[in-house]
């Protein structure tokens, strides 16, 4: 289970507004990261998306430190980083937020396995969203067999509850 993910936005307090209204939950201010949100939908998973000033990047700390926050005024404004969301929020809502906002939102079919709403943060950074009746197929698809199947790959590799036990 992933709990949260942190995307770089170029209005954080902006993103994270639309972001909770979406989804569900509450924007806050995140202090650890000065100018920073985080969406909390207090789902009992701790599902959260902080959203930190675009150029912020993580870096590993020295010997027993933490992470180091460094800001990057060259930092590409596009990624491959991306998430895909269960929203509550239906289809029709999410374009009209996107068209609200004057972000990108069209749905796609991802190879006939599921769709999804391709919704563009800022227009440079993709969440995909997946309204309610979006979730069924995702689900269905994305298990191990499943998408070995659907891409024609052998399950040759232990699974990762079997690594564990050994």
């Amino acid at each position: 289970m992933i709990h949260h993910i942190s995307i770089p936005a170029q209005d954080p307090r902006r993103v994270a507004g639309v972001l909770a209204e979406i989804w569900g939950g509450r924007s806050l201010p995140f202090p650890p990261f000065p100018g920073g949100y985080i969406v909390i939908v207090d789902d009992g998973r701790g599902s959260a998306i902080e959203v930190t000033p675009l150029g912020m990047e993580l870096a590993p700390g020295v010997g027993d430190e933490q992470a180091q926050a460094l800001a990057n005024d060259n930092a590409s404004p596009f990624t491959a980083t991306h998430a895909a969301l269960s929203v509550p929020a239906r289809e029709e809502r999410i374009k009209e937020v996107a068209a609200r906002e004057g972000w990108r939102a069209v749905k796609c079919d991802r190879g006939g396995a599921f769709e999804v709403v391709e919704f563009w943060i800022e227009n440079r950074l993709l969440v995909e969203m997946l309204p309610p009746a979006m979730q069924g197929r995702y689900l269905a698809a994305m298990t191990s067999p499943n998408y070995a199947e659907l891409f024609g790959l052998e399950l040759d590799t232990p699974a990762a509850h079997e690594l564990v036990a050994a």
